[in-house]
């Protein structure tokens, strides 16, 4: 039964390391992924193995080995020593291949007593490297394994009263920016339960965790930026316009909250259009709902950015350029 050994410091993991192991599956019986990590890089090493592990599930057997040790052969006159014994103890059986991108595979093989065998050195099957996502992710999504997209992933969410133009310019956002976007549960909500009618705290809460769970769901899917219609802060003026007070609960959960890496705040200079579902149409109330939105977002010290303007083209020009400007696209 013929075994092989993958090692790398995958950060993070990508799908050319995924491109390697399967290349591997197919040449021999038996594949050891060997995850090394120290404590002295850009991402933890218990999170990059629970990626590789959710990346290659049950096809490989995952080793991590988090120790200190040289990282180049100029930091140690016994580099290759050091390693041979430290591969041997975490993979102690004969190898028969030893896999890779890298030139110095050659050189690890040998010292192993094994076969190398060089996958894509040149990139050209899968044309990226850690590096190169870690320094623009964005620029190299389609490569980032979904179980990684996570920890790059912007979110953008869109704030303001009614007839501001929120779920207009979020769906004008994601498709300029190449991705998806998450829909406000709070307008289905009134809709399907309660007509406008008998506000209760609890109905708040279950808005703010519904749209939670759909910006969950929908997320993984979604490009570098992830454009949101509302959100939890949002939730927190509705109740009080309504319940002409916040719950206690909420606010401490709005305190606590993962906030979005940028709000788009959008100005009530704009058209009231009545569709039948909204509650605020003078400017009075809408005003007042844009202050208090205002209020939310510097008591969380959220980083945030007002779109305002009659003309809807100079508004959303402002909103895509907020965007590229704060996230560096």
């Amino acid at each position: 039964m013929s075994k092989g050994l993958f090692l790398g410091k995958f950060m993070p993991p990508h799908k050319g390391h995924l491109f390697v192991c399967e290349v591997a599956r197919h040449r021999v019986d038996e594949l050891t992924v060997l995850l090394c990590s120290h404590d002295a890089e850009l991402i933890d090493g218990h999170l990059r193995a629970e990626w590789m592990r959710e990346c290659l599930g049950p096809r490989c057997d995952l080793v991590h080995m988090h120790r200190d040790i040289p990282q180049e052969p100029k930091d140690h006159p016994a580099f290759w020593k050091i390693w041979k014994d430290t591969i041997f103890e975490h993979h102690p059986d004969p190898l028969d291949y030893v896999f890779g991108s890298e030139d110095y595979i050659l050189k690890l093989a040998d010292i192993l007593n094994a076969q190398p065998f060089v996958v894509d050195v040149n990139r050209k099957n899968m044309p990226v490297t850690a590096t190169e996502i870690r320094d623009k992710p964005h620029r190299h999504w389609d490569y980032i394994p979904a179980p990684v997209r996570s920890y790059y992933q912007k979110r953008v969410t869109l704030l303001g009263a009614e007839s501001t133009g929120k779920s207009t310019l979020s769906k004008i956002l994601a498709d300029y920016f190449g991705t998806k976007a998450i829909s406000e549960y709070g307008r289905d909500y009134d809709a399907l339960f309660k007509q406008g009618a008998d506000w209760g705290e609890d109905d708040f809460t279950m808005i703010a965790e519904g749209h939670l769970a759909m910006a969950s769901a929908i997320a993984p899917d979604a490009g570098y930026v992830v454009i949101e219609d509302t959100d939890l802060l949002q939730t927190v003026v509705w109740s009080e316009a309504l319940l002409q007070q916040a719950p206690r609960a909420l606010v401490d959960r709005l305190a606590n909250a993962a906030l979005p890496d940028l709000y788009l705040l959008l100005s009530p200079d704009t058209e009231w259009i009545d569709d039948g579902t909204r509650y605020h149409s003078t400017p009075e109330e809408r005003h007042w709902f844009h202050n208090r939105l205002k209020h939310w977002l510097e008591t969380t010290g959220a980083e945030w950015r007002e779109i305002s303007g009659h003309d809807w083209s100079i508004r959303e020009q402002n909103a895509k350029r907020a965007v590229t400007d704060v996230l560096s696209l």
